[in-house]
């Protein structure tokens, strides 16, 4: 790993305190410019989110009244409490071709991306250190009186996330301060997505708020277009 990312990693927890853990489960509380634009307006219901730390695999829950999702990235899935199906999609990529941003989505659409989103949130910067990805330092970003060091990562073609190139920045305490990235599904619009107030869950450093903006040329976030924002919460490591 380059000196950055090692650093990062460090400043959140430590690899091997992440290693010792399975899954990762936290409340959920969602909104955002986003939903409506897609035809799928959000309501303000908190729900749980679970992932896997070492795959991809998610799952939220209620996904519609006694129902829950379950994402790998190439598989979306809407279950009954009892498992059964109730609809599922192969492939679920594909199913985005010629979208742009209003484009309108239909339950599964929504439900990969909500996968594949939160399981990207809520397992970096650690996802960066597994098989595939490479990563490199760029540019620091000034934001205020603060200069944050970037770090440029490119996602192997078997992990499904915004984009195959996004960029995090790091505080000097090494700890994630914002995410820039395409959302390919959605037209490839830009974001910015800005991360802060952690807490500590058995020593691992995680955000609890999250704001995703629209972003400008010259990577300034356009502050007046919140395209999602999550509040998250009850984390617990399994």
């Amino acid at each position: 790993m380059i000196p950055l990312l090692t650093d990062a990693i460090e400043a959140h927890g430590g690899l091997n305190r992440w290693k010792s853990h399975y899954t990762l489960t936290a409340t959920i509380v969602s909104g955002g410019d986003l939903w409506a634009l897609k035809g799928v307006p959000q309501d303000p219901v908190a729900r749980t989110m679970q992932v896997e730390l070492h795959r991809q695999w998610a799952s939220v829950a209620p996904f519609g009244k006694g129902r829950h999702t379950a994402f790998t990235s190439d598989r979306i899935a809407i279950l009954a409490e009892d498992g059964s199906i109730v609809a599922e999609r192969s492939d679920p990529r594909a199913s985005f071709a010629r979208h742009d941003l209003r484009t309108s989505w239909d339950p599964l659409h929504r439900a990969y991306f909500n996968g594949y989103a939160l399981w990207t949130y809520l397992t970096t910067p650690f996802l960066l250190a597994m098989d595939g990805f490479k990563v490199e330092e760029i540019e620091p970003w000034r934001e205020g009186a603060e200069t944050w060091r970037g770090l440029r990562a490119t996602f192997p073609a078997e992990i499904a996330s915004h984009s195959s190139e996004q960029d995090f920045y790091f505080g000097e305490d090494m700890l994630i301060r914002r995410h820039d990235y395409h959302v390919d599904i959605a037209g490839s619009f830009p974001a910015a997505q800005y991360v802060s107030d952690y807490v500590n869950v058995d020593g691992i450093w995680i955000p609890t708020r999250r704001r995703a903006y629209l972003r400008a040329d010259g990577l300034k976030p356009m502050l007046d277009t919140l395209m999602v924002s999550i509040d998250l919460s009850d984390f617990r490591f399994g």
